[in-house]
């Protein structure tokens, strides 16, 4: 799992570890990490590190310093350097030194050519998008080099992954210590590219503040039948979907949540013909079930189907789409079982009383108000699928823009609703929901649209890539 930490973690670890270390030894160990990851790179991209040409934007700050001491690495193996500082009265004085001693070059202006540029500009403190001085260099970075990111791209807020004004966009990013929440969420995730993590030997808190599933977690988590499994057994999940309107939200639901993992799929709604016409196994009308998924193209007006699910304290409750409407967070806090609530970012902003533009623009922020104001688990939709339940923030790393589709996200509700019958707890039925959902959209687009129905069809091949 990869785990992200918050600047002020990652800061009060590296000061308690070069309390312990000899001076500028912590960032003799970054910059040797960069380096490293910048000599593969060129050699990957040229054959060898020898004649490349390399530009340094060095910031007055240790980012500056990091990229300044990986380029003198870097030109004592032959390679060009040119380090290009932002304010020539505040460049790292020690990296400057190493620099020249190795051969490198400070000029004034971005080279109008070259193989790999270092964004060193500015680092994990940074907030609020590049200032002037620094958007002027960034927006010089000369057209086809391989633009590598020291720690994080400069101008993306470390804590939060928000862009509030000009920033690099990296085509790999390289992070010291720890990951940050901003490599993981977007709109910062976007502009970081690959993520290399350098390990600094930092000793880093319990829990993070922001997880990451990879697939030996999914592996782990989902749930497995045994020999003397039966469909109750493997759980009931319940669909409350689809109207006279909507009723391939029904069926669209019914197929998530045939392919996540429980041993019967129930359906209550007026789409039952539309249902049974496609899945002839799913069962129909009222019954016990282990959870209920509720919402899914209900239409208007249909505020008691909602009520019904929640009003049962003890059984999970997955709550999507038309069912989020005038929810009441006092309703869902008295629940004893998971309540596990789907919204997009228009959905998320109805519920928390502001505007769709601030939730897509802190996302991190509003799935924690969502989970604190409800007492329930958020799944907050969208390019970066974050999970949250009070704990530590999960951040879905699989996926394609070419989820953002209709019917996508009552799939992504039926599987999830599955993965509670099964057993699963709101946050892990959530975040391996996300994934799974992600890997299937991969498999199944590949580059072109896909529709819904598509994508419900490739659960089970992402199901079985996250355990080969």
């Amino acid at each position: 799992m990869r785990t992200a930490y918050s600047v002020e973690t990652v800061r009060a670890a590296e000061r308690e570890l070069m309390a312990r270390l000899p001076e500028g030894a912590l960032m003799s160990r970054a910059a040797a990490g960069l380096a490293a990851v910048c000599a593969e790179l060129l050699a990957r991209r040229r054959g060898r590190v020898y004649g490349a040409r390399v530009v340094l934007l060095a910031g007055p700050g240790d980012n500056g310093g990091d990229a300044l001491y990986a380029g003198a690495r870097l030109a004592r193996r032959g390679a060009g350097v040119t380090a290009v500082p932002m304010d020539p009265a505040r460049i790292h004085p020690g990296g400057l030194a190493a620099l020249r001693a190795a051969g490198g070059r400070v000029a004034e202006s971005v080279p109008a050519r070259a193989d790999l540029v270092l964004d060193g500009l500015v680092g994990i403190g940074g907030r609020g998008g590049l200032r002037p001085a620094a958007a002027a260099l960034a927006e010089r970075i000369p057209a086809g080099a391989l633009v590598v990111a020291v720690d994080l791209p400069s101008g993306v807020d470390a804590d939060t992954g928000e862009v509030a004004g000009p920033a690099v966009s990296a085509d790999v990013t390289v992070t010291f210590g720890a990951y940050k929440p901003g490599l993981l969420i977007d709109p910062g995730a976007s502009r970081a590219g690959a993520v290399r993590l350098v390990p600094l030997g930092l000793d880093l808190p319990a829990p993070a503040e922001l997880e990451a599933l990879q697939h030996a977690d999914v592996a782990r988590l989902l749930p497995v039948p045994t020999a003397s499994s039966d469909k109750y057994r493997r759980g009931v999940v319940g669909v409350v979907a689809g109207s006279q309107e909507y009723p391939g939200a029904a069926v669209l639901a019914v197929a998530g949540a045939l392919r996540g993992g429980a041993g019967a799929v129930r359906y209550v709604g007026p789409a039952a013909d539309a249902v049974l016409a496609r899945y002839p196994e799913v069962l129909v009308g009222r019954g016990r079930v282990q959870a209920w998924v509720v919402g899914p193209g209900l239409g208007s007006g249909r505020a008691a189907e909602v009520e019904r699910a929640l009003a049962d304290r003890d059984v999970p409750v997955l709550v999507d789409a038309d069912g989020l409407r005038g929810l009441d967070p006092a309703v869902v806090r008295a629940r004893r079982a998971a309540t596990l609530l789907t919204p997009h970012a228009g959905e998320a902003a109805a519920l928390l009383g502001v505007a769709r533009d601030a939730v897509e623009a802190g996302r991190l922020a509003a799935v924690r108000e969502l989970a604190g104001r409800y007492g329930a688990t958020a799944l907050l939709k969208g390019s970066t699928t974050l999970v949250a339940s009070g704990g530590a923030v999960r951040a879905n790393p699989t996926g394609t823009p070419w989820l953002a589709t209709a019917g996508s996200g009552d799939v992504l509700s039926g599987l999830a609703g599955s993965l509670l019958a099964g057993g699963l707890d709101g946050t892990d039925a959530g975040s391996v929901a996300a994934y799974l959902h992600g890997l299937a959209g991969r498999t199944a687009a590949a580059g072109a649209p896909v529709p819904a129905h598509e994508l419900a069809e490739a659960l089970p091949a992402a199901w079985r890539s996250v355990g080969s």
